[in-house]
């Protein structure tokens, strides 16, 4: 079934990060704690991450999450899963540019709730702390263009970035306007390759 908001985040009491991560921490009935993190660790309104657990994850970037969850992933993380472990990444991680769920981005609340992005941050510092050298792969696609806060988020992101050292990678076609490509239709075999990210926003 698709995820439709029944309302915007502001609406809810969200759960900072760092409860999340606790949470994501403490062994789960419904799942193996060992190789999935998931925070938060129950189905919501709102996802911080998704991924399996290493010591070289890539972080992939997509919009926004729609109903995965772990043992459950969708086509599209399927396709991250596979794309990672292809270029030689021990796990990935699914990040988004904002934390919302929803499975059509059409769905995405009009205005950026302030606390929900600086709880999303403090998430995407975590991944990016894991590695030494850590991987991001921009796979968004025209998406981005769906509200008008999203390319701030990124920047925003790409500025957390800078504090780790974070390389940015791209896969597939890139749009006409300039947009990486979105995971889902890539083949099997797909070779990540640098990304100008900073040049990219200049764009937008």
């Amino acid at each position: 079934m698709p995820h439709i908001p029944k309302g915007t985040t502001a609406q809810i009491e969200l759960v900072t990060f760092q409860q999340a991560l606790a949470a994501a921490n403490t062994p789960s009935e419904e799942y193996d704690i060992a190789k999935w993190l998931y925070a938060p660790n129950f189905y919501s309104e709102y996802r911080y991450i998704l991924g399996t657990r290493g010591k070289n994850p890539l972080i992939c970037i997509g919009i926004n999450p729609s109903t995965a969850r772990p043992d459950a992933l969708d086509n599209t993380l399927k396709s991250v899963e596979r794309i990672a472990l292809g270029n030689g990444f021990d796990s990935f991680l699914m990040f988004n540019v904002y934390a919302q769920r929803a499975t059509s981005p059409d769905d995405m609340e009009r205005e950026c709730n302030p606390l929900l992005h600086k709880e999303n941050l403090e998430a995407f510092r975590y991944v990016l702390s894991i590695s030494e050298n850590p991987s991001v792969w921009a796979a968004w696609g025209a998406i981005i263009e769906k509200r008008k806060y999203l390319p701030q988020c990124v920047r925003d992101m790409v500025l957390a970035g800078e504090e780790f050292g974070a390389n940015w990678y791209c896969a597939g076609a890139i749009t006409k306007k300039g947009h990486p490509h979105h995971p889902l239709y890539l083949r099997k075999d797909e070779t990540l390759k640098p990304f100008d990210v900073k040049t990219y926003l200049n764009n937008l």
